[in-house]
Formats: structure tokens, sequence, C-alpha cells
């Protein structure tokens, strides 16, 4: 029996869009594509059935002429080998060959036709893969660690916990109606590789003495986000056994729908209802659904490595090694997949992981045959060893496929990288994240320098700029520093100066830090004024 929508008892706090919602589910949009628009064509289709079309991981693409971007779940970035060919070959029929790696370890297709749904579908479930909820008001894609299962660094393998809660919410039609997008992060990783901060719900490793016996399980984190105004999770006093993480998933996603905000869609996210309670209420309201948990043990996080695992690891099982290769900016081809995919059943245990820094790995590799695996003609572009700056570039899909960005960015992210990795010989590689619009897909938040989209108004019209935001990162656990979102400088930097002017910026961190110091190390102690000092400087100098 469906949940009843309490919620909706108070119209006036109600956007447009939920009035929308409450007459059709997102979820019947499938059956609606699959049976009409299919059949009927783009024309057919209402603008408010559009907004739907999230529920199917689809989204109209720039310029609104037909054509779809299309996000396919891939929980905690692992798949099968036959599975990634699947997308390899939608992505040839359909999708110009393009495929995107996303910050959630999803991949993406674009130029996508609604004629073209019925058959992608099929093919994808037919691998045993879903587009369905990957966008939309609901639970979303899993992140998490994409050496689960394999990695030396993890308190326990945390892929059935991953599939035990795509299961339950994907398509389940009591979650199906929230006020915002849900995002769920669960990572048994020392490491911090499921970026637990910024995740509406995260599960990090944790220890705790029950009953005499040292316990693994979870701690946990709610509320965080990005966007115009990002919020860091905050900590809840529980702890969490893995047998207990559906249930307090459930609760915690309970809470959202019936408490959370649906009057502006832009309060709606359940980082604003965490701010407004705070954890000791949020943590109180949770156990009047799903009862009390013990109280926090001892974190198991030790540091934050960005989820970054280029080159080649040991894993956890002896005589086997992963491989992480850099795919620039997240993008490849489907012969590129199809390649990668051969790699893993040659050399490999068949699997292809996906990360949060848009890259992938491959992974079970017998170590006697790493030496010509790494030969293979594919690993030129997707290298295990690229240099620095394109091997820490990340950015969203910009104006070139997204309505809301402004700017294009992943050209211009390459050309950046490519322009910094000739000029500078730095040790340390530093993290750069391009977004196109505030909504920060590309995760300029938590980068070391984070560039957002905006324009600039010039004799000749409006030009393409960026504004320059430094200092990000995310925590090390209880011990170690606390996260910190980038903080801006002021100065709009034009598109085509970016790599000039970054060159200086990196230059003066270069001269000036310690030998030890961290980009994020060094603006703290040196402070943003000092910065901003040398950055008005640099953008003077530009004229």
């Amino acid at each position: 029996m469906a949940y009843e929508p309490v919620w909706s008892a108070d119209p006036e706090k109600l956007s447009k869009f939920e009035f929308v919602k409450l007459q059709k589910d997102g979820l019947d949009i499938i059956r609606t594509i699959i049976e009409k628009y299919a059949l009927e064509g783009f024309d057919s289709i209402p603008a408010e059935e559009l907004d739907l079309f999230k529920w199917a991981g689809v989204y109209q693409q720039k310029p609104r002429d037909g054509h779809f971007m299309m996000r396919v779940r891939i929980n905690t970035g692992i798949m099968t080998s036959d599975q990634a060919r699947a997308i390899a070959e939608i992505a040839r029929l359909y999708g110009r060959g393009l495929i995107d790696v996303t910050t959630r370890q999803a991949v993406q297709f674009h130029w996508l036709t609604v004629e073209n749904f019925p058959d992608i579908f099929r093919r994808l479930e037919a691998a045993s893969l879903y587009s369905y909820e990957a966008c939309g008001d609901c639970p979303r894609t899993i992140v998490g660690n994409p050496l689960a299962g394999i990695d030396k660094d993890e308190l326990f393998d945390t892929t059935a916990i991953v599939e035990q809660l795509n299961d339950f919410f994907m398509l389940n039609r009591d979650f199906s109606n929230l006020p915002r997008k849900f995002k769920l992060s669960v990572s048994a990783n020392y490491y911090n590789n499921g970026q637990a901060e910024i995740n509406d719900l995260s599960y990090t490793p944790a220890v705790k003495i029950i009953d005499g016996k040292e316990t693994a399980g979870f701690h946990v984190m709610v509320g965080g986000g990005l966007s115009a105004k990002p919020h860091l999770a905050q900590k809840l006093d529980v702890f969490v056994k893995p047998e207990e993480a559906l249930k307090v998933a459930a609760g915690v996603v309970t809470l959202f729908r019936d408490y959370g905000y649906r009057e502006k869609r832009h309060h709606s996210r359940l980082k604003f209802l965490v701010a407004d309670w705070g954890a000791e209420k949020f943590k109180e309201k949770l156990f009047e659904i799903i009862g009390e948990l013990p109280s926090r043990g001892e974190d198991k996080t030790l540091g934050w490595q960005a989820a970054y695992f280029d080159g080649v690891h040991p894993q956890r099982q002896t005589g086997l090694s992963y491989v992480g290769l850099n795919v620039p900016v997240g993008r490849l081809n489907s012969d590129e997949l199809i390649q990668l995919a051969d790699l893993a059943d040659s050399y490999g245990e068949s699997k292809i992981r996906t990360t949060m820094s848009q890259n992938i790995i491959l992974s079970g590799i017998p170590d006697d045959k790493l030496p010509e695996l790494l030969q293979a003609p594919v690993l030129q572009r997707l290298s295990p060893e690229a240099k620095n700056f394109i091997s820490r570039t990340v950015s969203c899909t910009g104006n070139e496929f997204c309505n809301l960005a402004l700017v294009e960015t992943k050209e211009r992210a390459v050309s950046v990288a490519e322009y910094l990795d000739e000029r500078l010989q730095l040790k340390e590689k530093l993290r750069i994240h391009f977004i196109g619009c505030p909504n920060g897909c590309g995760q300029k938040h938590v980068a070391d320098i984070g560039l957002q989209g905006s324009l600039i108004k010039t004799p000749e019209g409006m030009v393409d700029a960026f504004d320059i935001a430094i200092g990000g990162t995310l925590g090390t656990g209880d011990q170690g520093p606390a996260a910190q979102f980038t903080r801006p400088l002021k100065g709009r930097v034009k598109g085509e100066r970016v790599g000039p002017v970054l060159e200086q910026l990196i230059t003066y961190y270069s001269e000036q830090r310690s030998e030890t110091e961290n980009f994020h190390s060094f603006v703290e102690r040196v402070g943003i004024p000092v910065i901003q000092e040398q950055f008005t400087a640099i953008l003077a100098a530009e004229g």
C-alpha cells in the first residue's frame, strides 16, 4: 500500500511542480514514453511531461531541438565488461559514439531522440542496467568505493549493501516523489573516496565495541550538497551495523519525503532541513521512525585522496593489481570503451570501475600480465601515467549540451590542463574543476582551484569568462583537518586567459609554499587576503 502524501495538506507550501507530481508520479512517464511519445515523436510531448522525463533518467539537451541526454546508473561505479559493451553499443547506435563518465560514477549519452528510448531501455535492461531514477526527485545513483571487494584500504566490502539499497529504492513508489533529488554515498574505504560530506546521506567506516566485541560498521552524515548554497553534511551521533544500513537509509529518506521543503525548488534539498533542524533533532526524529541506535564509535577515516587511483596498485588479493586510468574530463568514445572491456576480459576480472573523479579502473590483473596490458594502444590516451594537470582536471558537461551552463567547459578544461602541463613542473597534482553554472556538477567547491563559468562584457560583445575560487578539500576523519569549500577570489578571467592566469597563480604557490605543504594548507596559512592581492596584481598585468 502506497504512503499517504502528508506534505500535500497545505497547498500554499507547494511549488507548481509539486502539483504536477501529485497528478502523475514521475515513474509513470517511463510507460508513457514507451507507449506514446516514442511512437508520436518529440512534438507530441507537453512541456510538463518533459519535466517528468527525468525519472526515466533523461534531460532535454541544448538547444532543445528534440535531442536528449540520458544518464545510466552505475552504482559505486562497478560494471561488468558485458555491461560496458552494452553501453558502448547504445552510444554507437544512438549517441554518436560519445560517452561521458560523471562525477557520480554514472555514464551519460547525448544526441538521443525519443524514438530511440524503447530500444535503449531494452538494451540496458538486458544488461541489468537502468537509467530509471538516475535523475528526478528521487534517490539517485549510489556512489561510493569503486574498489569495493578488492580494496586493501577498506574496512569491509560494501558491494552487497549497495545492491540492497539500490534494489530497495529503485522504482519504489513510496520514495519516488521527494522534494528534490537525494544523493547517497556508501564507502568503507579509509580515505573518504565516497566524498562523504557532499551527499545527502553518507556511510563512512567505523568500529565500536558492542557486547565486548569490536564490530565493524558505519558512521553517518546527513545534509550535504553543493550548488549555489553548498552545505557540508553533519555527523549524526549513531553507529550503524552493516545489516542496519537499509533501515537507516529508509528512515532518512522518509524524513526528507515527509518533512522536506516543497515550496521553492531552489530551497528543497535535504541540506536545508538539516540546517534548520540541526543534527540532534534530526537524529531524534529518525529514532522515532526506526528506533534508537548506538552512539558513534571509532572513526576509521584516515584521510582524503579525492577518489584518484591512477597508476598500478596492489589489490587485497595477493598477486593481483588494479590499474587506474585517466579519462580526460571523463569523455571517451564507444570504440575506446569496447577496447577497455576487451582488456578487462583478457587480462582482468571482466569488470570496469568508474570513479567520482571521472576516471576508469581495470581490476583483477595478475601481476605477471601487467607489462603486456600496459602496452595496449587504448592506454596511450587513457593513460595510467597522465601528466599532472590533465590527470586532475574535472569538468561538467558545459553549454555544449547543458541548458543551464553559461559557457563551454570540457574543451576549455582540456586546453587549460595541456597549457599548464607544457609550462609548469610541479610535483604536487593540483585538482582543477570547471563548472558551467552554479549547480556545481563539476564539484568546484571541493577543488584546489574551482572555476565557474560566467560572461563578461567587452567592446566586441559578451565573451566567456570564469570566476575563480580556491582551497577546497574534504575531510580526513575525526583526528584530521575538517572539510572546507573553496573560497572565491574577486576578479573575473576571460576564458582565453584562464591558462596564463592560473599559470601565474600556481607559480606563486610553488615559490611560496613550504616543502611539504599542499595547496589547501598553503591557502590556510597564507590567507585569502594575501592571495587576493596577488591575484589582483595578476589580473591588472593582464590588462
